[in-house]
């Protein structure tokens, strides 16, 4: 494994000791990159700002930020803010999120994502690279503003988590990088397809839900329970993506036993399932795994289960690092 990186531990009792103690050995291991997620938790750029503080050379990376949660201009500021004080370290991930967290968390209609995914990512572009912004789109318009310094980069690295072939059509246009979850290697293969129709150099970055341990067993439950609740939770998308993988039955046996009896939901995740999407098991099956996704993209971020302790992931990312 020559290139990973990983997303920081997203506990609800994550304390700043922990985010010091994660990025530090993520520097160390060699890796990559470090992605921040954001949910309805803490802020994914106030959480990067720490662990600029505490890191020299790892990328410091939002994974991700949804285009309805701020203005682009917003975005695009604390981008270039970050990226100045991280010294060049800095990448922008972007996505639409779901309908639930925007419209439910953040008040805001889920209407046409990818026409506003376009537009954040022209005007966040246009104001790295310091021009002054005349905007006239068809959801933003902007008028005679330019950011106050000069960014340390012109052109910040901007990744889309997208998954529809439409949504990938744009990322191949308009991003550095695409970000699929919950992924087959054979699917990751078949949408480069729509990416490579642009003919530009798009880094495949798959999240990758990864535990690995001594005990096999072990590990793989925590990563089922991690995969059950996207499927059963995280509202439709995540129950008809793997649907769509011919795990249909399963999907709604798990989506309607997870309100009244989540054990029995969990145990639906079949370990089919979890070998397509996931690194688990002991570390050299995780090993081998990660070499899978690894020869079909360029950068595997791997992403720790909420339900794993401290040890067992300084564990898996000892194990697997690059």
């Amino acid at each position: 494994m020559s290139i990973a990186g990983i997303v920081v531990p997203y506990w609800a009792d994550v304390k700043k000791d922990d985010l010091t103690y994660f990025s530090k050995l993520a520097e160390d291991l060699g890796y990559h990159s470090i992605w921040v997620p954001e949910m309805w938790g803490r802020d994914a750029f106030s959480v990067i700002s720490h662990m600029v503080s505490v890191t020299e050379r790892i990328n410091l990376a939002t994974g991700i930020i949804s285009v309805y949660s701020r203005s682009p201009a917003l975005i695009a500021q604390t981008a270039a803010t970050l990226d100045e004080y991280s010294g060049g370290r800095f990448i922008l991930g972007l996505g639409i999120s779901s309908v639930y967290l925007n419209e439910y968390w953040h008040g805001v209609k889920f209407e046409r994502p990818i026409q506003r995914t376009l537009e954040c990512v022209e005007i966040i572009r246009t104001i790295l690279a310091g021009k002054r912004v005349n905007y006239d789109g068809e959801i933003f318009r902007l008028k005679n503003f330019k950011l106050l310094f000069e960014p340390q980069r012109s052109e910040i690295p901007i990744y889309i988590a997208s998954m529809g072939p439409k949504n990938i059509e744009l990322t191949s246009q308009v991003a550095d990088g695409w970000i699929p979850y919950l992924c087959p290697v054979n699917l990751i293969n078949e949408r480069k397809k729509i990416l490579s129709s642009s003919g530009r150099e798009i880094t495949v970055a798959p999240f990758l839900p990864a535990m690995v341990s001594e005990n096999r067993s072990e590990s793989r439950e925590i990563v089922r329970e991690f995969v059950a609740l996207y499927v059963c939770s995280m509202g439709d998308y995540y129950h008809k993506l793997v649907s769509s993988y011919g795990f249909g039955e399963e999907a709604d046996r798990a989506k309607k036993l997870w309100r009244d009896n989540r054990t029995e939901a969990i145990k639906s995740i079949s370990d089919e399932l979890l070998d397509l999407v996931s690194v688990s098991g002991s570390p050299e099956e995780g090993r081998k795994k990660l070499g899978a996704f690894a020869d079909s993209s360029d950068l595997p971020i791997l992403m720790f289960p909420y339900n794993a302790s401290r040890e067992q992931t300084a564990f898996t990312m000892k194990a697997l690092a690059p």
